[in-house]
């Protein structure tokens, strides 16, 4: 195709001339509007809707502060501890940028937390969002190594025996966990070595697949269109003009929807930066004010509030653990064998698989069963868009006791959460293993749970109530 250029009239204003040379070469109008500027959303959105922003704005924080700490950053292990110091009292307006980058770790998984708690509700991960969700989880997991390896880069005690403590845990995989523990650190303790390779990772390499997920994530969305919050697709009922008629331009009506929400998370995220940018030691362990020793152990070590359900699933896992695990096991395949229409080979394959588990259990010990837990219970949200037979994909119309079967979800997610930042004790594993089973009940019973009871009928059109 021959280049054309549009021609404008000779007193056009400066602006538009440059812009449509721009545009002649580069297609920058029609990305914002195909991404924004004419992107129709649905009417109802509600300010569920507004996390998603808010992630990209906290996503830009953090890299522009991770900037300018790098900038003073030495990524030694006899320097990095005095680094962080210097860039707190000596650095210009350091302790600012120093601090906003904690708080902005802490505030992107609560943002994140409250986004995917959306998609819960919402069924925001339902056809024919299923490659959006799964990139979703891609960035939560790209979010969680990105934090993981920040969390070493102060050196503080806190820091250095988290990571020897979760990089230890890959040594619980049979056969390859010595050395795959090995290859991590890049020594046979955590030291320099890891602590370059962790710097690294977390600058260059992480951030670049999270970048590449996030536009992944946003270019699926908009090719299939929002979801909102009665679960209805606005592209069935379209206008004369070929737009949904329950959708508006994002410009600028969400544009002015977004920035209210900005403004009153920029109001909090602020008076947490200026007055209480260590949330009372969850932020930032007071322990991480101390270089790291390697001769002296914290008398408790625990990782970051946003890591700790899982890191609960982990040390619920104990010997005792195994027997309920077992049982548990051998019932859901029961169950499946009895209250499912799956195909004869299916079936047989899940009964292997089940074998295949239950002689590991056997074999390998609890320590091991409770890393794969782990892992697991964070991979089983890629499982959600299959796991959910529900005939209905918004919360508002599926029977009342749905509700109380997600509260009681998100209150053992809570639990675990909180039991991880505490000492253990007889009771706290009690309470936490039972919290485990319920999270993990969720999931797995999900597909029979959530095609139970009396659904409401569904409107063609959207609800949607001016304010």
């Amino acid at each position: 195709m021959a280049f054309v250029e549009k021609k404008l009239p000779a007193d056009a204003p400066a602006a538009a001339k440059a812009l449509n040379w721009v545009d002649s070469r580069f297609p920058l109008s029609k990305l914002w509007y195909d991404q924004w500027g004419r992107y129709y959303a649905p009417k109802n959105f509600n300010y569920w809707y507004i996390f998603g922003s808010l992630a990209m704005l906290v996503l830009v924080i953090q890299i522009v502060s991770g900037i300018f700490l790098v900038m003073h950053y030495k990524p030694d292990a006899n320097l990095a501890f005095a680094s962080v110091e210097y860039i707190m009292r000596d650095v210009p307006w350091g302790w600012l940028v120093r601090y906003m980058h904690s708080t902005g770790a802490s505030a992107f998984f609560i943002v994140v937390y409250l986004h995917m708690t959306r998609g819960l509700l919402y069924g925001s991960y339902r056809k024919p969002r299923e490659l959006i969700w799964l990139f979703g989880v891609g960035i939560f997991l790209m979010l969680m190594a990105e934090a993981f390896m920040g969390y070493l880069l102060p050196w503080g005690q806190m820091s250095y025996w988290g990571a020897q403590v979760i990089v230890n845990l890959f040594g619980a995989i049979p056969f390859i966990g010595p050395d795959l523990s090995l290859w991590i650190r890049g020594d046979y303790v955590v030291s320099d070595a890891t602590l370059n390779r962790f710097f690294s990772f977390h600058v260059i390499a992480v951030p670049l697949v999270l970048l590449g997920l996030v536009a992944a994530h946003l270019i699926a969305l908009h090719e299939v269109g929002s979801n909102n919050p009665d679960g209805i697709e606005v592209k069935d009922t379209l206008g004369a003009d070929g737009y949904p008629v329950d959708a508006i331009p994002s410009h600028p009506y969400y544009t002015v929807h977004d920035v209210f929400g900005v403004a009153v998370f920029l109001t909090i995220f602020s008076a947490v930066v200026f007055f209480a940018p260590e949330m009372g030691g969850y932020f930032l362990e007071y322990n991480n004010f101390i270089p790291a020793d390697p001769l002296k152990t914290p008398p408790h070590i625990a990782p970051v509030w946003y890591f700790t359900p899982f890191y609960s699933v982990l040390r619920a896992t104990t010997t005792q653990f195994m027997y309920a695990l077992e049982i548990g096991v051998v019932a859901y395949v029961v169950l499946v064998m009895l209250r499912t229409k799956l195909p004869s080979k299916v079936k047989g394959g899940i009964a292997i698989v089940a074998l295949v588990a239950l002689a590991g259990m056997f074999v390998f010990d609890a320590k091991f069963w409770g890393v794969v837990l782990m892992g697991v219970s964070v991979l089983i949200l890629a499982g959600l868009p299959w796991l959910d037979r529900s005939p209905v994909k918004s919360i508002r119309y599926r029977p009342t006791w749905h509700k109380y079967v997600f509260a009681v979800f998100g209150i053992a997610f809570l639990i675990l959460g909180y039991l991880g930042v505490q000492p253990p004790t007889a009771g706290r594993t009690l309470v936490s293993q039972i919290c485990t089973f319920i999270y993990f009940g969720f999931f797995m019973l999900m597909p029979w749970w959530s095609a139970m009871g009396q659904f409401k009928p569904v409107p063609k059109r959207v609800t949607f109530h001016p304010h």
